[in-house]
């Protein structure tokens, strides 16, 4: 008879091991899950044959928790190697939610590698007890040798919406322009041609401001005057204080002598909707007439306004008042009819007054403050018409009655 006892022994504590170590493993791997890393940009571009290439490496915290004790590490492939193997581990530390840092590594290119894309991988993890997460990026090895003379300028930078609101989403674009106004160039008496390549162009974030593009590409070169139109989009961060702020565009040209660095302006201004009452707020015997001028204090046009009214135990009609696009600094003046559930209530009553609107595709609804409606019940105007008519009869009647007398009076003494 065969003893059961030891294998079923081993599988207990097998399921037991497993049972402990699962939740470990899992908040290990769960953990690092909710990092992401990019590559941000590499100079230059592309990497030259036999020389340097600096790597800029973004990780992201997309969680909603803290990640504690956060590492990045960097694993070249040929034709790529690390300038020191110290160099490979970057840690990071704690990396709070929503929040992203960077680190650059300096790769060098072999100098027998062939043009074309090269390989590295970037190994994370949250902290020391997490696995390392794998992700590989390519990059482009050749040669950013360019005779041509054309220089690229900046024109054209628009945002949208024009201004900002904190927590707003939207885009800048610009234009990149060949400023050459003639086909070609002579340098120290050898002719050139104005030919222009852009080679990438990169927006860079900040704290506080999130570019969400990835980085243009360029492809084909620009004959004198040819531009091309790029376009990023963004998202301010809700905590975003008024003010400009400016952005790096790093622009990789023709060759080094070539690029550029432009700062591009984001403005932030967290004025919008302010809606006034224009004549006292007052319901008499429960109803009245209200007005509110509406003013677009914001510095560019908003969209889909809405005012609301709400005060316990008055009704409002219209209920929400649609005054649809404002121009900045325009003025509208609204009409809202009031009635008090209870006519004959008197007393202070709060109102609360809302807008909604939109600054571009962005949705905002606003509390503009409390005010304060008086109910005051008065004498109807009805009564004192009747009282008045009365008293105008009465004296009707009585001067009647003293001419009636008179004249009787004096035809007596005639008689």
């Amino acid at each position: 008879m065969m003893n059961y006892k030891k294998p079923i022994g081993i599988l207990v504590l097998l399921m037991l091991l497993f049972v402990t170590a699962g939740p470990i493993i899992a908040g290990a791997a769960s953990s690092s899950s909710t990092l992401r890393v990019d590559l941000l940009r590499y100079d230059p571009y592309p990497a030259e044959i036999g020389s340097y290439v600096d790597v800029w490496i973004k990780i992201e915290n997309f969680a909603s928790g803290t990640a504690e004790d956060v590492s990045i590490k960097i694993e070249p492939e040929y034709p790529f190697s690390l300038d020191s193997e110290n160099n490979a581990i970057k840690n990071f530390g704690n990396l709070p939610p929503e929040r992203t840092a960077i680190h650059e590594y300096r790769l060098y290119v072999d100098d027998g590698a062939k043009a074309g894309t090269g390989s590295f991988d970037i190994l994370y993890r949250a902290s020391d007890e997490s696995s390392w997460q794998k992700t590989t990026f390519d990059i482009k090895v050749g040669s950013t040798t360019f005779d041509s003379k054309g220089t690229v300028g900046l024109s054209n930078v628009i945002s949208s919406p024009e201004v900002f609101m904190p927590g707003d989403e939207g885009s800048v674009s610009f234009t990149l322009i060949n400023t050459a106004q003639q086909s070609t160039i002579i340098i120290d008496d050898e002719s050139f041609d104005t030919y222009a390549r852009v080679q990438s162009a990169t927006l860079m974030g900040t704290d506080m401001i999130t570019v969400t593009s990835q980085p243009y590409e360029g492809k084909g070169v620009l004959g004198p005057g040819d531009f091309v139109q790029v376009t990023y989009n963004i998202k301010v961060s809700d905590s975003m204080e008024d003010g400009t702020y400016f952005l790096d565009l790093v622009m990789v040209g023709n060759s080094h002598s070539f690029n550029n660095n432009w700062m591009v302006p984001v403005v932030v201004d967290s004025s919008a909707v302010r809606v006034i009452p224009s004549m006292p707020l007052v319901l008499e015997n429960g109803k009245a007439e209200l007005e509110f001028d509406v003013a677009n204090v914001h510095p560019n046009a908003l969209s889909s306004v809405l005012v609301k009214l709400e005060a316990d135990g008055v009704e409002f009609l219209p209920q929400e008042y649609f005054v649809g696009s404002m121009d900045p600094d325009e003025l509208f003046t609204i009409e809202i009819e009031a009635n008090a559930e209870d006519p004959d209530k008197t007393g202070p009553v709060n109102l609360s007054i809302y807008t909604d609107y939109r600054n571009g595709l962005n949705e905002h609804e606003e509390v503009i403050g409390s005010h304060v409606l008086t109910l005051e019940h008065v004498e109807e105007d009805g009564n004192n018409t009747a009282l008045a008519i009365l008293l105008i009869g009465g004296i009707i009647v009585a001067v009647g009655y003293y001419m009636y007398r008179k004249k009787g009076l004096r035809i007596s003494m005639d008689r």
